[in-house]
């Protein structure tokens, strides 16, 4: 079946023949990566490959492979041996290579269809040299420097990327998505004579680097300098502007001596402090994680068992800033849905803290209270039942003998859970009663208090007063366990369904008692919890209250891999005591053995003689804190290193960042919105106060760039016969077996999709997000090697808005590669026979004409407009535009082709820079000033005209501005709706205005013959 052809190799795969068809699938199917190849010689005398998979010969395609038919010869290039082998020589698989033609293994025919495809990309223009040679070019000229002495007279504009994790897997297509438009940015202001800050840097200790290192044994210092090598070649071979030389990583001594500076202005200030608290323990990873890494009571990383466990933790006082972070976002120019899911998180919220008394065994008043906090005061009366949070902490006192040993398993069994689940409104509500009772301070009566896990211990008092009838998890709560339900407040119609909760505002009823003497019925929500308030201060059974469901920041943890924490702990006495500035940085010891000790100490705790201090001002023997800094801290500040990198005596110096704060435009994903967002504004407003920063906000404007998707995956399904069952008849998708469809068997048809060989059949078809697992992963390194870097970030601002989720496809990057091959045909002339093209151009240096200057300057202004409301899909629509028009012309003068390269030069950079170098120019573009719409050539050449037919508007025509009488009147004739009025009739006279009215007067006698 596979034919094997190779004339030119030494390689033992040479071999290869002597294997079965058989044997080769098999090789060919462990090795994943491997299609094996048809390589053919490029126009410049060096091999290139394009891929044929034999699993596509068999109508077969695991979509680890399926989906780099087109984009895995780079990959089998490097990472294979085999490919390494058998790089540069003639082996296929299906389809030959002989005489420079492409023909089929099978029947010897040419294939013109890939032939022609193959021959198109690889004429279209030369990337390869043109793509190395510049970003040689700007690396040894350091053209995107930006100077430490700058020229503050000039407007300053400072973008920048969320810096990445460098990660052990690289980029995928999906990193350059924000990449890309931020040095689209950069460029474009750098040639309209701003000064650009536009820097990069590496995110680099936390918890995956420590997890690679344990499990390989190698330290995670030179697995993550390894990957920053990595991610660094990759950004260069997109050619993005970053100033390399501010490049920064927070796990380099000189950096993180500033985060440890920050951690003590913290403490200093009564921000840093130790505390008790809950938390959640991974005993298999040896460390607290964060609410966000626990899903389903595992850790999100690995999927260990985590549990709830109370330790001793560095907190910082985020709650004390809460009313300001708040307050802030309203001035932000940020989506609303990040400010919203701030706004969340933070959770302020008016009402009050009620105390109820705890009974003793004799149904006495005892000297226990209960305080809860509720936003809905006017509903007191309709409390039935109080519950507290299982790590409550003095929950033994209110749990009877008789259901302690209840309480204590169920008190284990929720120290499982993450507070994201236990709060979870979908999830069924648990508890257990706690054997005890209170009493509601407005009727006196005595109400159950019950455990459960939906009421955290974090949040409030940890204890809450339960009204079924008007709370959804209430209701479900004491519907489950039959506790009662009372009405307390309706709809102002006077409805109520009695079968769910009514949770909104409205009239209140059955509230009022002789026992506190308090009466609410009839008054509104808002008046009835002015009054219940009122009553409670003057009773001292409560008081007005604002809370926030923001907690502090857990600060804290057991890893290596992370910046100390600059603090001692005397011997003799345990008191903390601060590092002075002088000793730092405090440099993270090396370590052999960095493994999770299990026992809740961190790994630090092996290091013994780092351990061991002496403190500087006493002279006592003292211990050093030995768990670390989470990996949020580095990442919350630097974007004022950035400002100002190699200053050794101060975090940032203040001119310099009087000069470039805030962040102009700061973009990366909306996953961020939360946790780094807003440790970064809290960070932020802590140094503003100490007078480091001038501005109140770090980050102007926010812009969060969408997911890419893999390419579309379809799916069949089957019922339990093997019968093909169209996906619009199913309900329920478990109760059928699912196959993958290869594309090739796929048809459009209307807005689904259907099996070729059986249109009825409707197919699943859906992109998922990329990752390892799925096998949908497209690594740019691929994409760069078979089409060019400027073809990728070309593609990825094509696909859709910024802001969109989008769908990677292979086919939608030959488009716009076949637009730059265009591009450059049209400026440096087709290539001649040998495929090789002219060192010059073939621009002329005469005039421009009116209709090139108007396409011109239409399209500058589109694209002006577009950059500036980073719209960049539909800017490079309109070069298309413009490339499309110019190919009907017969001469390019150079003014027009100078002022297009320049426009195209922040998409396209590479490509641009060879065509400006070509056009006679010594020094590169970046600088040159990005061109200016000029509005006398943005009206339009044609105009609306509108025709009368003896004094009565009947239609209108588009006519040149410098239409004649005669013209006007031929182009009336052949319109359709206007001809049926004017074929055949004798016309009296013409009356034309230019560019205002052509009325045609028709002969009476005629005019009554047409009517």
């Amino acid at each position: 079946m596979y034919q094997i052809l190779s004339s030119q190799s030494s390689c033992p795969l040479n071999l290869l023949p002597l294997f079965s068809a058989v044997s080769i699938f098999f090789f060919c199917f462990s090795t994943c990566e491997m299609n094996v190849q048809a390589l053919h010689s490029s126009v410049h005398g060096q091999f290139e490959a394009s891929s044929v998979s034999p699993f596509r010969l068999l109508s077969f395609s695991p979509p680890s492979v399926r989906l780099s038919r087109k984009l895995s010869t780079a990959a089998f290039r490097r990472k294979s041996s085999l490919g390494r082998c058998l790089y540069g020589s003639s082996l296929s698989c299906g389809i030959r290579v002989t005489h420079g033609r492409i023909r089929s293994s099978l029947t010897g025919e040419v294939n013109e269809v890939e032939e022609q495809k193959q021959q198109e990309v690889r004429r279209a223009y030369p990337f390869h040299e043109i793509e190395t040679k510049w970003q040689r070019y700007w690396e040894e000229n350091r053209t995107f420097r930006t100077p430490d002495e700058i020229d503050t007279s000039k407007p300053k504009f400072y973008v920048l990327d969320m810096f990445p994790y460098p990660s052990g897997s690289g980029l995928h297509v999906g990193h350059p998505l924000g990449y890309t438009a931020t040095d689209i940015l950069a460029r474009f202001k750098r040639m309209q004579g701003y000064n650009v800050l536009h820097p990069m840097g590496w995110d680099a200790f936390g918890l995956p680097a420590e997890q690679y290192a344990i499990e390989t044994g190698t330290h995670p210092k030179i697995t993550t300098l390894r990957n920053i090598n990595r991610f660094r070649s990759q950004l260069k071979s997109l050619g993005f502007s970053y100033d390399w030389d501010r490049e920064i990583s927070t796990i380099e001594p000189d950096y993180y001596k500033w985060t440890q500076w920050i951690f003590l202005q913290l403490l200093k200030r009564g921000l840093a402090y130790q505390a008790e608290v809950p938390v959640n323990w991974c005993p298999a990873l040896g460390t607290v994680l964060a609410n966000e890494e626990v899903v389903d009571g595992v850790s999100e990383r690995g999927g260990h068992p985590v549990i709830r466990k109370p330790m001793r933790q560095w907190m910082l006082k985020i709650t004390a800033y809460a009313d300001r972070l708040l307050d802030d976002l309203d001035d932000l120019d940020w989506p609303e849905s990040i400010k919203d899911m701030q706004r969340n998180w933070i959770g302020r919220s008016e009402g009050a803290e009620i105390d109820f008394c705890v009974l003793d065994s004799n149904g006495k008043d005892s000297d226990l209270k209960i305080t809860v906090y509720t936003t809905r005061p006017d509903t007191l009366f309709g409390a039935t039942y109080l519950v507290v949070a299982p790590e409550y902490s003095f929950l033994t006192s209110i749990t009877s003998p008789k259901e302690s040993k209840k309480v204590e398993e169920y008190k284990e069994l929720a120290s499982r859970k993450s507070d994201l689940e236990r709060t979870e409104l979908q999830k069924e509500k648990t508890g257990v009663f706690s054997g005890c009772y209170a009493r509601n301070p407005v009727n006196g009566e005595a109400i159950p208090i019950w455990v459960a896990d939906y009421v955290l211990g974090s949040y409030g008092t940890g204890a809450i007063m339960a009204v079924p009838a008007h709370d959804t998890r209430d209701h479900e709560f004491s519907t489950k366990y039959n506790i009662p339900i009372v009405v307390v407040v309706v709809p102002e119609d006077g409805s109520c369904d009695s079968n769910k909760a009514f949770s909104g505002e409205g009239i209140i009823t059955n509230s009022s008692s002789p026992t506190s003497g308090l009466d609410i019925n009839g008054l509104s929500s808002k008046e009835a919890a002015s009054k219940v308030i009122e009553w409670a201060e003057k009773t001292g059974n409560g008081k007005k209250k604002v809370n926030y469901k923001l907690r502090d920041w857990l600060f804290a943890r057991q890893r290596y891999w992370g910046e100390p924490i600059p603090v001692l702990f005397l011997d003799d006495t345990g008191e903390s005591i601060p590092l002075s500035e002088t000793e730092l940085p405090l440099t993270l010891p090396e370590l052999d053995d960095f493994t999770p000790t299990g026992t809740g100490e961190p790994p630090l705790a092996k290091a013994d003689s780092w351990v061991q201090a002496t403190d500087s001002l006493t002279g006592k023997p003292a211990r050093r804190e030995t768990s670390t800094m989470p990996q949020w801290a580095g990442s919350c500040w630097y974007y004022l290193r950035f400002m100002d990198p190699k200053n050794s005596k101060e975090l940032v110096g203040k001119t310099k960042e009087m000069y470039w704060s805030p962040v102009d435009v700061y973009v990366g994903g909306a996953e961020h919105a939360v946790l780094h967002l807003l440790y970064s504004r809290f960070w932020h407003k802590v140094l503003y106060d100490l007078g480091v920063v001038s501005s109140k906000e770090p980050f102007k404007c926010v812009i969060n760039q969408g997911i890419i998707l893999g390419e579309v995956q379809y799916t069949a399904l089957k019922d339990t016969d093997g019968n093909l069952v169209s996906a619009d008849s199913v309900d329920v998708l478990s109760e059928y077996n699912q196959e993958r469809i290869p594309e090739e068997k796929v048809m459009k048809s209307g807005d689904y999709f259907v099996l070729k060989d059986s249109p009825d059949i409707r197919l699943i078809a859906r992109a998922h997000k990329m990752s390892k697992s799925r096998g949908n992963v497209v690594n740019p390194d691929d994409v760069v090697f078979e089409y060019g870097a400027d073809s990728l970030r070309l593609y990825e601002m094509f696909m859709g808005p910024l802001r969109d989720s989008k769908q990677w496809n292979t086919s939608g990057i030959e488009g716009v590669h076949r637009f730059l091959g265009r591009t450059w045909r049209l400026i440096v002339g087709p290539p001649s026979a040998d495929g090789t093209f002219n060192d010059g151009t073939v621009v002329t240096d005469e005039e421009p004409t009116l209709e090139q200057l108007r396409s011109l300057h239409k399209c500058i202004m589109k694209v002006t407009e577009e950059v500036e409301g980073t719209r960049f899909n539909t800017g490079i629509s309109a070069m298309m535009e413009f490339v499309n028009v110019a190919y009907k012309w017969d001469r390019y003068p150079r003014s027009i082709v100078e002022a297009f390269t320049l426009l195209l030069s922040p998409y396209a950079p590479h490509l641009a820079e060879e065509l400006w170098s070509r056009l006679g120019h010594s020094e590169s573009l970046a600088y040159e000033p990005f061109p200016k719409a000029n509005p006398i050539y943005l009206k339009d050449s044609t105009i609306v005209l509108p025709v009368q037919i003896n004094g009565k508007t009947r239609g209108t025509i588009q006519v040149e501005e410098t239409c004649t009488e005669e013209d006007a009147f031929q182009i009336a004739e052949q319109d359709e709706k206007l001809s049926k009025y004017l074929t055949g009739q004798s016309i009296k006279k013409r009356i034309f205005v230019p560019g205002k009215i052509l009325n045609v007067i028709l002969d009476r006698q005629s005019s009554k013959v047409s009517r």
